[in-house]
């Protein structure tokens, strides 16, 4: 699916909601909507695109948090201007090049450092419940904002995924999206463990991020599992928060099934 469709893609990995959010800001950014002007009503867009209630909602507010719509109560939500500082989401099912401001229409690059079969860490082991000393895969990168180092991640793999990262030559030259390549072999994120800390780099992550190890940074930790419960992924991601914020949406709405 590409943004100027007008459709769902019921094929697409791409959630239903997120669809829906892309196709209305694109709407925005064409001027079909101004800025300011009224979004369609709840009712409008679940007849236009075929979808619940819930997932309309869902889609509203997940604009609502990239600050393309501005909800105001007792009267909808409205077309708006992202704010500068909008960032990565981080309990969003997105990765960085998902949603890091690439709404904004600012450049974020991949560079992958190392990619291949490795030994897993014991820690890294006992996150993925598979026995210590096991053979995975190892994905290194840095990612670049407007030619700005600002994320370094670690992505673990056990062997169930190895094969699918692999043979992966797109997201192995840093052209394609790893959350979107093992969602669409089947390992789709049903929830995910993840801390925040700010710690000091190492001398190799330093130097990727262009700072001094002395020089706090935050480091993000995070196992994700398939709605199954089976254990995917494990990445560790140094982030630059002077360069890409980090945000976090608290919502008390129960947005039912998304799709």
């Amino acid at each position: 699916m590409t943004l100027t469709d007008e459709s769902i893609d019921r094929q697409s990995a791409v959630p239903y909601y997120q669809q829906m959010a892309h196709l209305l800001e694109q709407e925005i950014t064409d001027g079909r909507i101004a800025r300011g002007d009224r979004l369609p009503s709840e009712n409008d867009l679940c007849v236009k695109y075929g979808l619940s209630r819930a997932t309309v909602r869902q889609g509203l507010q997940h604009m609502e948090s990239r600050g393309t719509a501005q909800r105001i109560p007792n009267r909808g939500y409205f077309a708006a201007t992202p704010a500068e500082e909008t960032g990565w989401v981080i309990q969003g099912k997105e990765g960085f090049l998902e949603n890091a401001l690439t709404h904004q229409n600012r450049a974020v690059s991949t560079t992958v450092l190392r990619a291949g079969t490795a030994t897993l860490p014991e820690p890294v082991c006992q996150s993925l419940e598979i026995p210590t000393g096991t053979i995975g895969f190892e994905l290194v990168r840095v990612r670049s904002l407007d030619g700005t180092p600002a994320v370094y991640s670690t992505n673990f793999s056990p062997p169930a995924v190895t094969p699918v990262l692999a043979s992966a030559t797109e997201v192995l030259a840093g052209q394609a999206s790893l959350s979107e390549l093992l969602a669409h072999a089947g390992f789709t994120l049903g929830g995910a463990a993840r801390t925040v800390r700010a710690l000091h780099p190492s001398p190799e992550i330093a130097k990727a991020l262009e700072i001094s190890t002395s020089h706090p940074v935050l480091c993000i930790r995070s196992t994700s599992w398939t709605p199954a419960g089976q254990r995917y992924d494990v990445y560790e991601t140094w982030v630059r928060s002077d360069v890409i914020p980090l945000e976090v949406n608290v919502s008390t709405v129960d947005l039912g099934p998304t799709r």
